[in-house]
Formats: C-alpha cells, sequence, structure tokens
C-alpha cells in the first residue's frame, strides 16, 4: 500500500508539473500574442515570428497581412521572399569574419561555395559584396529563360 501510495504521489507531481508548465507556457504564449495583437488585424501589414529554445521552435504564429491587396493572411508557413532585405546582414557577418580574419574579402569563393562553376578569372567574395562578380541575378536568368516568375513561386 506505501508503495502505490509513492507510485501515485509521484504520477500527480508530474502531472501537476507538466499542468503548471503549460499554464505557463500558455501565459508567455499569450503575452507574446498581446505584444503583437496591433499588428493582428485583418487591414494591416503583419509578422511572421518564431521562438526557438534550445535550437527547437517552441512557439510560431504569423499575425497581420502578408499581402494587403490579396488579403492574404501571415501564417507559420508564410514565404518571404527577403534576398534584398538580407544583403546587409550578410555583409555585416563577412565583415566580422573578415576582421576576425576567418575569411579574406579576396577569396575565391569557390574556397566557400566549390560547387560553382569556374568562369575563369576568380570571383572573390569582395565581388559579391559589392555585386561586381558578372553573375546573373536569378530573376534575371529566369526571364531569360522564358520562366514566369509566379510560376517559379507558385504564385501563378
Amino acid at each position: 500500500m506505501d508503495r502505490r501510495f509513492r507510485l501515485r504521489t509521484i504520477l500527480t507531481a508530474i502531472l501537476l508539473l507538466i499542468f503548471v508548465s503549460s499554464a505557463t507556457a500558455d501565459k508567455k504564449t499569450d503575452a507574446v500574442d498581446k505584444l503583437f495583437s496591433q499588428w493582428d488585424k485583418k487591414d494591416t501589414p503583419g509578422c511572421a515570428l518564431a521562438i526557438v529554445k534550445d535550437g527547437k521552435i517552441i512557439y510560431k504564429q504569423g499575425y497581420g497581412l502578408a499581402n494587403l491587396e490579396l488579403n492574404i493572411p501571415i501564417t507559420p508557413q508564410s514565404v518571404f521572399y527577403i534576398g534584398s532585405v538580407s544583403k546587409q546582414f550578410v555583409t555585416i557577418c563577412i565583415a566580422i569574419l573578415a576582421k576576425q580574419e576567418k575569411l579574406s574579402l579576396d577569396d575565391d569563393i569557390r574556397k566557400y561555395v566549390p560547387e560553382l562553376p569556374d568562369y575563369g578569372p576568380p570571383i572573390i567574395v569582395r565581388h559579391l559584396i559589392y555585386h561586381t562578380s558578372g553573375l546573373r541575378d536569378y530573376l534575371t536568368l529566369l526571364g531569360i529563360a522564358g520562366i514566369d516568375f509566379g510560376a517559379y513561386h507558385g504564385t501563378t
């Protein structure tokens, strides 16, 4: 009987911990949702959010609209084409690595992207930063290939 009592006590404690953890998580996600509530409307641009802890996504949510004209809401599965927005962040990361002498702006990029074909004169990291590599933008290549941007990205 004493063993059953201990087992019930342990199980009750585990269930209580799970309940408290869940309630705490709900309070935290409610606080996040409240923080983003001003962007979670049917007529405003919004935000996609993911909270990562220990390398795992513990919460993800979309708020507001991804496209006001077409009334498309943002969801955790929304895809954003942020290439031009992210260039400055990639460049500052490269600058930091160069300052730490972990790479050189004059390194051949095939050192880091070996699958890139040899186009003759080396393309160096600096060329990519200053857009002087001669490599075509993928959107230009789509046009040359006769592929509609919308078809390529599944929007038509």
